[in-house]
């Protein structure tokens, strides 16, 4: 049986997602060989403008953002063009671990992210919505956009994103299912 979320449910997800990336925890805003430069501050003293939240990461870059449920912790894994990844409680443990995928699966993971179909796989495209409750959400920040997957009986992963997230959680601490 599947049960509807809530549409306050995406909203959390969204706001840690919002906030891995304004408090500089992923590695994705720079090139190689540049200077790291700090976020902007949210708002000022006199009310000023807030700054564009990105939406999406540098094109052979990837972050992908898991939930467990509504209350679950925030579990980030940010994979750089060269395979390096840092993992931030990505196992759900609160255990945080860096390393590099192997050559074979840096090469896959940029096919994957260069794939053209991958932009068809969007949430916006494909006008997402979650639909478990108490279910893993896995969202990947990729440059085509947010693509998000529910660990839900009865939901599909779309194909691209779904190759994606495979590797990445056969070769990292990251997990598939919740």
């Amino acid at each position: 049986m599947l049960y509807r979320a809530r549409p306050r449910l995406l909203g959390p997800l969204l706001a840690a997602t919002l906030a891995v990336a304004l408090t500089g925890c992923s590695l994705f805003e720079r090139d190689a060989g540049a200077t790291p430069q700090a976020a902007p501050p949210v708002g000022s003293a006199a009310g000023g403008p807030l700054p564009e939240i990105p939406t999406t990461v540098a094109a052979g870059q990837v972050s992908l953002l898991q939930r467990l449920g509504t209350d679950g912790p925030l579990r980030t894994l940010s994979v750089e063009r060269n395979g390096a990844w840092q993992c931030l409680d990505c196992a759900g443990d609160g255990v945080n671990s860096r390393g590099t995928l192997a050559p074979e699966q840096t090469e896959r993971l940029q096919v994957l992210l260069a794939d053209p179909k991958l932009a068809e796989e969007t949430d916006q495209v494909r006008r997402y919505r979650a639909t478990c409750i108490d279910a893993l959400t896995s969202s990947l920040l990729t440059s085509a956009g947010l693509i998000t997957s529910q660990d839900c009986p009865g939901e599909e992963r779309p194909v691209v994103a779904g190759e994606i997230l495979l590797l990445l959680t056969q070769a990292t601490p990251a997990e598939l299912l919740g």
